[in-house]
């Protein structure tokens, strides 16, 4: 599957399980990867047959800061949702949050976390006894 790439989108947030993170704030990156069929407009040259790395961008940047988290893990679920309910054309999302100041005492590049999110399109089922 072809895919679109947004890499290290710095976002300054409040979250965090510490309450000075939740006051101070900090900055966080982002790496989004977009997954979806990309022949169409690979032909037709046509920013209508993609999807805009600009809107994805723009949108994820709104649901990372819709609120202050807990966990990067719910901060990663909360993009990749909006990132698949945004964008019918994307099949998958990959979202790596960032913390390069976590409140550790060592010496590291940062922490992250990493979700990987299909969409799933089917009905559900109904189960018959």
């Amino acid at each position: 599957m072809d895919s679109i790439h947004i890499s290290g989108l710095r976002l300054y947030a409040y979250h965090g399980v510490n309450p000075e993170e939740k006051e101070n704030g900090q900055m966080f990156l982002l790496d989004i990867i977009c997954r979806l069929p990309l022949y169409v407009p690979c032909q037709t040259d046509r920013v209508e047959d993609t999807v805009s790395y600009a809107k994805v961008l723009k949108t994820a940047r709104a649901a990372f800061l819709s609120e202050k988290f807990d966990l990067l893990e719910r901060a990663a679920q909360v993009v990749a949702d909006a990132v698949l309910g945004g964008f019918p054309a994307v099949k998958a999302v990959t979202v790596r949050v960032k913390k390069p100041y976590a409140p550790i005492q060592a010496d590291f590049d940062y922490t992250a976390v990493e979700i990987a999110r299909e969409r799933t399109d089917s009905e559900p089922v109904e189960v018959r006894a």
